[in-house]
């Protein structure tokens, strides 16, 4: 598995974002050169079974897989990694406690409760041995924080400064929707929040990804800005997409006329 191999040296990984179960998808994945998958169950019908098996498949061909748990709780957090999660996304983070437990969940499980909060907070330290397991328990394992509001823009040097956090997945639609300019992402105003975000993750050496459903072009313009993780597309758009494209070629053969459909939401 050479995600974080990469992540390390500063190189571009690549995915896409699977909502779907199906058990013939290695079949797809296989040969396409992604180093990871992101698997959302904050807005998709998956359950922790599907996510299991999912996750099991792709460790099992060496990629790389991140779940997005549906609210900023470190017990699903756990309950993820359990289920086979190396990375885990916690949706739209305003505070530094949020990130903390967070941290706390993907670092340092199974450890919980007042000792846990007390090693958090830097008030207390744990015996050599014990740290040595967790570190070995939890070896891989990847931190990943949603920026996607105005209120974590604000707040945005302190958030990404909690050690222990280990990068950012920007959210565009949400984050458009925040600064009240819904999905108008070649906006200016959107524009200088990304390259904040962006300048604020490098200044950290965290990683970074945004999430589009678009043409590849919008993916490629922002690696130019310094985004390093590639997360194109979806099943459920590529394959809207497509049947979208195939279908009017084949009705206006027919010579019917057509009028523009808007597409499936980002995620």
């Amino acid at each position: 598995m050479q995600f974080l191999s990469k992540i390390k040296e500063g190189k571009p990984v690549y995915g896409t974002c699977i909502t779907s179960f199906n058990p013939l998808w290695p079949k797809v994945w296989r040969g396409t050169g992604l180093d990871f998958v992101f698997l959302d169950t904050e807005h998709i019908a998956l359950d922790r079974v599907q996510v299991s098996h999912i996750c099991q498949q792709l460790l099992g061909d060496g990629i790389f897989p991140i779940v997005r748990i549906p609210s900023p709780d470190p017990f699903r957090a756990c309950q993820m990694i359990d289920a086979g999660a190396k990375g885990i996304v916690a949706p739209y983070l305003e505070s530094e406690s949020q990130i903390r437990q967070l941290v706390g969940a993907v670092k340092y499980r199974p450890l919980k409760g007042e000792k846990l909060e007390e090693l958090l907070e830097e008030k207390g330290k744990l015996p050599d041995f014990l740290s040595e397991y967790i570190q070995s328990h939890n070896k891989g394992n990847f931190c990943i924080a949603n920026i996607e509001s105005v209120p974590a823009m604000e707040r945005l040097d302190k958030l990404l400064s909690v050690e222990g956090l280990d990068a950012v997945f920007i959210g565009p639609h949400d984050l458009s929707i925040s600064m009240g300019i819904p999905e108008k992402y070649d906006h200016p105003d959107f524009e200088q929040a990304v390259k904040e975000i962006l300048r604020t993750c490098k200044n950290r050496g965290l990683a970074v990804g945004i999430h589009f459903s678009e043409s590849p072009e919008r993916q490629v313009k922002w690696m130019k800005e310094g985004v390093n993780m590639v997360i194109h597309s979806s099943d459920f758009a590529l394959f809207y997409q497509r049947l979208q494209s195939d279908m009017k070629r084949i009705r206006t053969s027919q010579g019917e006329s057509l009028s523009d459909e808007t597409g499936p939401d980002a995620i």
